[in-house]
C-alpha cells in the first residue's frame, strides 16, 4: 500500500455531502465540471487553493447527510489524496473506499493538524505523519479487505480482475 503525501485542508465536524458537493450541481456529469465545485458548500475557495493530491483533514461525523455517492464522486474527480476525519458517516466511508479514495478514522486529528502542514498518510499502518511538526498520529488501521480494495483503485477494477481470474 501506498503512502499519500499533501498540504493539508482543515474542516470541522458535521461536514455533510451539501457542503462536499453541493446538490444544486447533481445533474453535472462532466468530471471537472464535478470536480470544480468539491468542497463548495464548506470553503468556496477550496478548488482555487487545492492541488491534486492535497489532503482533507476533519472533525467528526465527515460526510453526514444525505447517502448520495455524488460527494464521495467529487472528492474522487478533484483528486483528493486522502480523507483523514476524527469519525466519518458510515455510508460516505463506505462509498469513498469502493471509489478508491484513500479514508482515514484518526480520533484527535484536528487538534494535532494545522491548515497548510504537510501530511504522510501510511495507510498500511494506520499512521499520519505531520512533516510539518514532526508528529505521528495514529489512526485506525482499515480490515484487510478495504485496503485491497484501495489497492485495486476501487471495488469495480477489484471485482473486474477477480472475474478476469474466474474466467
Amino acid at each position: 500500500m501506498h503512502n499519500v503525501t499533501g498540504k493539508a485542508f482543515v474542516f470541522g465536524h458535521n461536514i455533510d455531502t451539501d457542503q462536499i458537493y453541493p446538490g444544486r450541481y447533481l445533474e453535472l456529469v462532466d468530471p471537472q465540471e464535478i470536480a470544480s465545485h468539491c468542497m463548495e458548500g464548506a470553503d468556496p475557495t477550496f478548488v482555487q487553493r487545492f492541488s491534486p493530491g492535497d489532503i482533507i483533514v476533519a472533525g467528526r461525523n465527515f460526510g453526514c447527510g444525505s447517502s448520495r455517492e455524488h460527494a464521495a464522486i467529487t472528492l474522487l474527480h478533484a483528486g483528493v489524496g486522502a480523507v483523514v476525519a476524527e469519525s466519518f458517516a458510515r455510508i460516505f466511508y463506505r462509498n469513498a473506499i469502493n471509489l478508491g479514495i484513500t479514508v482515514l478514522v484518526c480520533p484527535g486529528i484536528t487538534k494535532e493538524v494545522n491548515e497548510g502542514d504537510i501530511l504522510e498518510v501510511n495507510l498500511g499502518e494506520g499512521l499520519v505523519i505531520n512533516k510539518t511538526t514532526g508528529k505521528t498520529i495514529t489512526g485506525e488501521k482499515l480490515s484487510d479487505y478495504a485496503l485491497e480494495i484501495l489497492a485495486h483503485g476501487g471495488i469495480k477494477p477489484l471485482f473486474r480482475k477477480i472475474t478476469a481470474q474466474m474466467e
